[in-house]
């Protein structure tokens, strides 16, 4: 390129330069604006706690389902779904699940639960595959206790992923003001209510 033809294109490629860099600099006010506006969204939610402690012979006994986020293993429920715990001489709890199915019919499935920690944790670690298999870590799935009425008349569990949930009662059906205020509660605390699913009693 020659002295003439280069000075004859500055002006320009100066114009194409400032209008370039007007444009990233409208592109860049734009993604700041946008991650403003959804950053708070994408936030990822504090480490799930869960309750300090837990009375585990108080909470044995019934608890119904009144929500969860559904899940492929209780795909064959469609109501009176409901687990039953019972303390064994060993410490360690067994689970009785049942629900009833699109025929009518209950459905059951029999486990086991064990605390991690002391004698007051609220998290444990749950299995339904055979006793046999139970040396297993991937076997045994996390049950946390993270909300629990001080009477025991419902508990919240879930697991630190959040990817499991459910909502239980003493009761097959909960008071409206309690579940509304637990729904707000999970809210508070990175759960996605869009996910929730009421159970029929």
């Amino acid at each position: 390129m020659s002295p003439t033809t280069h000075a004859m294109n500055a002006p320009k490629r100066g114009a194409g330069q400032a209008a370039t860099h007007r444009m990233a600099a409208a592109l860049m006010t734009l993604a700041l604006t946008v991650g403003v506006a959804i950053g708070p969204a994408q936030a990822n939610p504090a480490p799930l706690q869960t309750v300090p402690s837990v009375d585990v012979p108080r909470y044995m006994g019934t608890w119904h389902e009144i929500a969860k986020y559904p899940n492929w293993f209780q795909k064959k429920c469609v109501s009176s779904t409901q687990a039953t715990y019972t303390l064994q001489a060993d410490g360690r709890v067994q689970v009785l699940n049942r629900c009833k199915t699109d025929k009518g019919e209950w459905s059951e499935a029999l486990g086991a639960a064990r605390q991690i920690g002391g004698p007051n944790s609220p998290r444990l670690k749950v299995r339904f595959a055979p006793e046999w298999l139970s040396f297993i870590p991937m076997v045994w799935g996390d049950y946390w206790i993270i909300d629990l009425d001080p009477d025991y008349q419902w508990v919240v569990v879930s697991e630190p992923d959040r990817d499991y949930l459910w909502i239980l009662s003493r009761t097959p059906q909960m008071p409206a003001a309690t579940y509304q205020e637990l729904l707000g509660k999970l809210h508070d605390r990175g759960f996605d209510l869009k996910r929730i699913e009421p159970s029929k009693p």
